[in-house]
Parts: C-alpha cells; structure tokens; sequence
C-alpha cells in the first residue's frame, strides 16, 4: 500500500463527475431540420481548434456563438442554441457520491478544460459542486489542460506542494501533465477502478 502525503485531491469533471454525449446535441439539431445535426456535429469535430480557443477565452461568446449559429445554417436564434449545446451532462453519481467523504479530508478542486456556454447553461446546475473548495476553468485561467499554467493555478490556490496533489482525470496526457509538476496521478477508467485507486493510496478504507 503507498504511503501518499496528500492534501489536495483535484477532480477533472467531464467524463469523471459528470459524462457528456455529443448525441443528444445532434439530436436535438436534428430535430429542427433532418440533417441539421450531423452536418453541425461534422464541422465541430473538423474544426475542433474552434471549440478549444472558446475553452482558453481566445474567442469570447459573441466570436463562438457567430461560428456555432454560422454552421447551424442561421436556423437557430442564440439563447435556443445555448440551451441546446449544454444540454449534454449526466451525473456519475458513483463518483460524485464520494464527495462529501473525500471532504472531510482533503481539499477538493475542481480542474476543468471546459466554457462559459457549458457552465452556465449545462453543469453548473449539479449539487455536487457544492463540496469543492475551488473550480479552476480553463476559460477563466486562459489555458487548458496539458499546459503547465492550468496546473499552476491550482498550486496558486491550494498554497501547497506539487507532491501534496492527487489528480484525477480520464485522459492519461492530462494526468501525465500533472505528474511533470510533482503530483500523483489516477487515470478514471471506471468507477470500481477509481475506488481501488483511492484504497491505493490510503485515501479510502
């Protein structure tokens, strides 16, 4: 069993609190005109730097919006397009439920490569939230994971040691990022695996 000095466990959210489809957004498009959807979800995906500039705030939302109603075809007004792009998440209630236990001994982060569209109009509605200390948004550090800066304004705010993070995220080059500054590291695979991995390093009995 290791023996971890962790103070600060620091949770990804998209596809570990929370899990996302893309599906229903091509739905819901496709519900305004038969093909709407798949030709939107086609150019998203083909012009994928868009959707990152928006998450690192090098487009506000007037420039993302203009592009999104541009590859809706204009069948679509602004505040409807918003409801519909944010209407993705599910709870992982497995995980979520942890929380309030993980709480009572550890600060809790929030690190996230996410928007302002999708905090506002999609996540941010989950109780969960309520058990983190700190949400660090790649759309307010202007960064997003892997980059160095993202993981430095979590140290900026837990006042801690690189070595005293634990991170938690299902993509592996997002988790080697953290481990590059000191922190130790969980790639989320699944929910009976994360559990295991907590007991691993003591954090869970």
């Amino acid at each position: 069993m290791l023996i971890d000095k962790i103070k600060v466990i620091v949770f990804d959210l998209g596809n570990v609190l929370i899990y996302f489809d893309y599906g229903r957004l091509k739905f819901n498009l496709n519900k305004i005109e038969t093909g709407l959807g798949d030709r939107f979800i086609k150019k998203y995906y083909e012009n994928y730097h868009v959707h990152q500039q928006y998450e690192k705030w090098e487009l506000n939302n007037d420039e993302f919006l203009k592009i999104m109603l541009e590859w809706c075809e204009n069948k679509i007004d602004a505040e409807a397009f918003k409801h519909i792009y944010a209407d993705l998440f599910t709870e992982n209630i497995e995980t979520t439920k942890l929380l309030a236990k993980l709480k009572d001994n550890y600060q809790l982060v929030l690190l996230s490569n996410t928007n302002f569209i999708h905090q506002k109009y999609g996540w941010e509605q989950f109780s969960f939230l309520k058990y983190f200390d700190k949400f660090i948004l790649s759309h307010e550090v202007g960064a997003i994971k892997p980059e160095d800066k993202i993981y430095k304004a979590v140290e900026n705010f837990t006042n801690q040691l690189p070595e005293y993070h634990l991170f938690i995220d299902d993509i592996e080059e997002y988790v080697y990022g953290a481990k590059k500054r000191g922190w130790k590291g969980i790639q989320f695979v699944a929910n009976e695996k994360l559990l295991s991995d907590l007991k691993s390093h003591s954090i869970l009995t």
